[in-house]
Parts: structure tokens; C-alpha cells; sequence
């Protein structure tokens, strides 16, 4: 527990750093705590620690850390989600960061009771081992969501290259806010898109100062197990 209120402090700290940098209000990101490689326990040890958001990447260990804690969290799903797995987890979250085909969007529609939030995932560096639609690809895709009711995109998702290389990685993520910018301002009633997600335990002060509302910090805030 201690662990997680340093590891948290040092990351606010990181961020309030970044927004200074660039004239942004630190209230303005989210830190979503992933969980994905760790237990139920230490998510707990999250929630006591003031995150209220919780990421995890599939859906069996996302139902298992839901049987225990049943109050207090906001979950994003963040992983690759398969079309047959849509039912498994779509009333059980909060947002989901990895929309990027029809089929997956005609399976959430079919299956939501409610307006389901999702960001589109955007393969920015055009990375093979990486999911996500190419930048040119995204408006095209939203135009077509409009016609499933219960889809509302809040925004974008991408991941920066695996490089220690800051350019490359600040590239990335300055083309999401581009992209994002240039979506906003077609005020599409289905996709919104005020909000970015992107930045990682390695790269969230990258990702906050060109302009993302929620970060996804695993290892460097709940560690590993």
C-alpha cells in the first residue's frame, strides 16, 4: 500500500511537472491504474490509494477482480477485445479503448443495453505488431459508426513505439492530437472525441505534454506480482 502511494505521488508529481510545461490543468488527465499483471489485492490497494480507474486486457481476469470488488472503481477495458468476448464484458465496463472495426462495433451495438464510451484505436506509427486503424482510416470509420445508436466515441487510443528515442515517441503522440483536434471540430453528435488516451508507464509525460486526458500506468504504479 505504501508502495502504491509513493509510486502515486511520484507520478502526480510527473504530470503537474508536464501540464506546467505545456499551460495545461493537471485535473484535466486521468490516471487509469492497469492491473492487468497483478491481483485482485493489490487493485485493491489502488482504490484505497485514490485511483479510482482500473485497466485490465482481458476479459477473465476483469471478471475476476469484478467478483470482489464490487463498488468504487471505474473499468477500462484496454486490450484487443475479440468479437466473440463482447458479451463477456460489455456491461461490466466503463470505457473501451480498443474499438477498431465494424465487426466489433456491430457486435457492441447489438449486444448494448445503453450508450456504450469507446475510443477508437489508432495505429499512428504504422507499426505491424501493433492493432489500430491508420491515421487515415479513423474518419472514414467514425463516419460510419453513426449509424450504431449505442456507440459513442469520447476519443482515441494509440500506443507509441517500444524506442528510448523521445522524437519518435512525442511524433507519435502529436499526431494523435492532431488527429483528435481535427475530429473535434466536425462536432459529430456519435464521436465527440475531446479525449486522447495514450502514454504508458515509460512514456506519460510524453503523452501529457502533447495533450492526453488518460494515461494507462501499470508497472510503475502497481508494479508486477
Amino acid at each position: 500500500m505504501t508502495r502504491i502511494i509513493d509510486n502515486l505521488q511520484r507520478i502526480q508529481q510527473n504530470i503537474d511537472a508536464a501540464c506546467a510545461k505545456v499551460g495545461r490543468n493537471p485535473e484535466e488527465v486521468t490516471i487509469i491504474a492497469v492491473t492487468k499483471q497483478v491481483t485482485t489485492a493489490r487493485a485493491e490497494e489502488a482504490l484505497a490509494a485514490g485511483i479510482h480507474h482500473l485497466g485490465e486486457n482481458r476479459p477473465e481476469p476483469l471478471l475476476e477482480k469484478q467478483e470482489t470488488i464490487t463498488d468504487g472503481a471505474v473499468w477500462h477495458y484496454i486490450g484487443s477485445l475479440q468479437t466473440r468476448k463482447v458479451r463477456k464484458v460489455l456491461d461490466t465496463v466503463d470505457f473501451i479503448h480498443s474499438l477498431d472495426r465494424l465487426s466489433l462495433a456491430e457486435e457492441i451495438n447489438k449486444r448494448a443495453t445503453k450508450t456504450v464510451n469507446c475510443f477508437v484505436q489508432v495505429n499512428v506509427s504504422g507499426e505491424d505488431s501493433k492493432h489500430g486503424l491508420a491515421v487515415q482510416e479513423v474518419e472514414p470509420f467514425i463516419e460510419q459508426l453513426k449509424a450504431y445508436d449505442h456507440i459513442r466515441v469520447v476519443g482515441l487510443m494509440t500506443m507509441a513505439p517500444n524506442t528510448e528515442d523521445d522524437t519518435i515517441i512525442r511524433n507519435t503522440f502529436k499526431g494523435l492530437k492532431e488527429l483528435q483536434l481535427s475530429l473535434a471540430a466536425k462536432q459529430y453528435e456519435h464521436a465527440p472525441c475531446t479525449e486522447l488516451s495514450m502514454g504508458m508507464s515509460h512514456d506519460y509525460a510524453i503523452a501529457v505534454e502533447e495533450g492526453s486526458t488518460y494515461v494507462r500506468i501499470g508497472t510503475a504504479l502497481v508494479g508486477l506480482d
